[in-house]
């Protein structure tokens, strides 16, 4: 089994990474081959006996994606893209990094002639308001930013790559992924990871938006699980529809510092200012909400089922159930 990721280096892909290291087999079959590209240089798992190669640079640049399937991946991770807030203030770079380099992609295996089964990270930003309260799996994705509207059309080079049996693909939207370990980064959703995080690190977080912003969630944990059921579905059992919505729990943010509190307690929870930001707000009121997910649930994606678990999985894996102070 050989498998390849692009955006190895981000947080989802270095999760990705140290889950294949655990199992060591994906689909049934042992990994024999770990192919890792991003703009910036990947790190090795430790897998003896594997074959672990290292790739950096554009994945629109001339020839890039060529020279990555040279092994012929029989699994394809495409995590690779920038984030929301960065896609909608640098309009060149969002369409080059998100569209192009995913299209790039996506021709690299077609002129390969092999169908490997390739899972690609999509957003929930491919809706657009006005919503319903809960979303269904038939609404119709109209999304209202520069980085929705770069995964829609990557959902849709998806879905007609895979009829004409150039890849095997299933498209994945992830809720917001929370809570994010390390630093802060460009998304405009950052601050949901961000007020949770820091308070448990013993820091003050900044809350841009109102407490009752509405908006659904999965761990990193859930993440990974996402990508390696997606990897091992029966694509026959998913049918033609290959963008699939993800599961999520649903809260408000005041209902995530409420869970901060049950948690971690109140002390923690006091160290979140509220200063609001016109500039994500713009972004984050164009948002969906909740979700169905009947389809995901059915075809036996899972995720979180309360608010609580998010910030307890992160306290396990991220602070060794430790908190600050």
């Amino acid at each position: 089994m050989r498998v390849l990721i692009t955006g190895a280096a981000g947080m989802v892909g270095r999760k990705l990474i140290a889950r294949l290291a655990k199992d060591g087999q994906l689909r049934g079959r042992k990994i024999s081959a770990l192919e890792l590209h991003d703009i910036v240089a990947p790190e090795a798992p430790a897998m003896p006996g594997v074959d672990v190669s290292l790739h950096t640079g554009d994945l629109a640049a001339p020839g890039a994606t060529a020279s990555l399937l040279a092994a012929r991946p029989d699994v394809i991770f495409h995590l690779a893209g920038i984030v929301s807030g960065e896609a909608e203030a640098n309009f060149d770079l969002g369409y080059r990094v998100n569209l192009d380099g995913t299209r790039a992609l996506f021709d690299a295996v077609r002129l390969a002639g092999f169908a490997p089964r390739l899972v690609f990270t999509s957003s929930i930003a491919v809706f657009g308001a006005p919503f319903p309260d809960v979303i269904p799996d038939d609404f119709h994705p109209t999304p209202l930013t520069s980085y929705g509207t770069q995964k829609q059309m990557s959902e849709a080079l998806l879905a007609d790559y895979t009829r004409r049996g150039f890849f095997d693909g299933i498209g994945i939207r992830l809720p917001t992924i929370c809570v994010r370990p390390g630093k802060p980064n460009k998304a405009a959703s950052g601050f949901f990871s961000g007020i949770i995080r820091e308070p448990l690190a013993g820091q003050e977080a900044i809350l841009p938006v109102p407490r009752s912003v509405l908006h659904t969630h999965a761990s990193p944990r859930s993440a990974v699980n996402f990508l390696i059921h997606a990897a091992e579905i029966d694509g026959a059992v998913v049918g033609p529809r290959r963008n699939l919505t993800m599961p999520g729990v649903a809260v408000t943010v005041g209902e995530q510092i409420e869970a901060l509190e049950r948690v971690a307690g109140s002390n923690v929870a006091k160290l979140i200012r509220e200063q609001p930001d016109d500039t994500i707000w713009a972004i984050v009121k164009g948002w969906p909400t909740r979700f169905e997910a009947k389809r995901s649930r059915e075809l036996g994606f899972a995720a979180e089922t309360s608010f609580d678990e998010i910030i307890r999985a992160h306290i396990e894996d991220e602070l060794d159930n430790k908190l600050a102070g």
